[in-house]
């Protein structure tokens, strides 16, 4: 057990959190102010609203940031083609989808006295957090697993 968490824990881990912290400045801060400061954050579209397009648009150009990155810099994977960069897109959508899927209806719950801006603001920094846990994973052992 010791030695899976040292190596589960090495340069790799502090590399992504690096580029991790130039992903939150990038996309989390266009996240933000898409749902605050602009007419996203009025669309209704029926299950879509502006807490779902806002942060979508901050994960999207936050990923294309994060996907040469971490692959170049952080995991040095050297796999060529379309398949890296699929293995990744998938990894992304599914850590998205149950991130922001497990913090809305929580979130929702646990504040359920205030109003809906504070929150959708403090269920979009709580998948945040459990975004970057699930995708480290994803990206560690599935998109650019060692060979």
């Amino acid at each position: 057990m010791k030695d899976f968490i040292k190596q589960f824990f090495d340069i790799k881990f502090w590399k992504f959190i690096l580029v991790g912290i130039l992903n939150t400045i990038i996309g989390n801060g266009l996240m933000f102010v898409f749902y605050n400061f602009t007419p996203i954050k009025n669309i209704s579209m029926g299950v879509i609203d502006g807490y779902w397009v806002s942060s979508a648009l901050g994960y999207i150009i936050g990923s294309i940031v994060s996907y040469f990155l971490n692959k170049h810099f952080t995991f040095h994977n050297k796999e060529k083609g379309f398949k890296p960069a699929l293995k990744f897109a998938v990894n992304i959508a599914v850590c998205y989808f149950l991130a922001y899927g497990l913090a809305k209806p929580l979130i929702t719950w646990m504040l359920s006295g205030q109003s809906e801006t504070i929150q959708s603001n403090v269920a979009m920094l709580a998948g945040m957090c459990l975004f970057v846990a699930f995708n480290y994973i994803g990206q560690r052992f599935f998109a650019f697993k060692e060979k």
